[in-house]
């Protein structure tokens, strides 16, 4: 059963006083908690939107949690206020990526999962705008540190985009080169992205970029879906591979070879 809390605040110090976070949505996992992901809704929807799909799925061992965005005016909609968990103009890789707005979403992610035990595996995913999120969280992950240069704060073990894209792509090669360590995270963070063909809304070709940019900066883990025909929507047969690998992935109770 979901249940809504206050949310506590974004742990960023950027935004936190400009953009206030929605409320929060939680499913408690009905077998042993192995694992706790931060699920982040797209463009104008809000957190209870995915926490009822994400209830009736057949992974026991998870925890979802499922904020929702603040409202903020946003560029694409000529200023116009919706939930968005930064700004955003055009999708392409010459439009300029919104620092702050990611840096607090992030931020705010990761103070979600960092209150989480020590034993549970930790994760972010996403649809569209908040599978963007969810990348920008692994980039951080990687690096150590959030774009404006505070540290990240927690371990993850996998991330989930679908029909997303990835931000600060023109920068990340260049952030990555020259860091052991970040190249080591890079290399072992498991990351699914599931895109569909007819996607017209954020087209096919940008989460194939996303891939190889994050596959070319040492993200080796990676998974690239396509649903032939898929619009801007999520389907049985992906959220049933994105159930499959989750569980092989974090290594889940009942996990199957994948």
């Amino acid at each position: 059963m979901s249940y809504n809390n206050p949310t506590t605040g974004s742990g960023s110090g950027t935004a936190r006083g400009r953009f206030e976070f929605g409320r929060t949505h939680v499913v408690r996992p009905k077998g042993k908690h192995q694992a706790t992901i931060v699920w982040l809704h797209g463009l104008g929807d809000k957190g209870s939107s995915w926490s009822q799909l994400l209830e009736t799925l057949p992974l026991p061992n998870i925890k979802w949690i499922c904020p929702t965005a603040p409202s903020r005016p946003v560029a694409l909609f000529g200023g116009f206020p919706c939930t968005a968990w930064f700004d955003m103009g055009d999708i392409s890789e010459d439009a300029p990526d919104d620092m702050e707005g990611l840096d607090a979403s992030a931020a705010h992610v990761a103070n979600l999962l960092s209150t989480e035990p020590a034993d549970i595996k930790l994760g972010v995913g996403g649809f569209s705008m908040g599978a963007a999120t969810a990348l920008y969280s692994a980039t951080c992950r990687a690096l150590g540190q959030y774009g404006n240069g505070n540290p990240y704060p927690v371990n993850l073990s996998a991330i989930v985009g679908l029909s997303g894209w990835l931000p600060c792509s023109r920068t990340l090669r260049n952030r990555m080169e020259g860091s052991h360590e970040a190249a080591r995270h890079a290399a072992s963070l498991p990351i699914l992205l599931c895109h569909g063909s007819g996607d017209d809304v954020i087209a096919h070709k940008h989460g194939e970029k996303s891939a190889q940019t994050l596959s070319a900066a040492g993200f080796r883990n990676l998974m690239f879906r396509t649903y032939n025909g898929l619009g801007h929507y999520t389907i049985p047969e992906e959220t049933d591979e994105v159930c499959a690998w989750l569980t092989a992935s974090l290594g889940l109770e009942g996990s199957r070879s994948y």
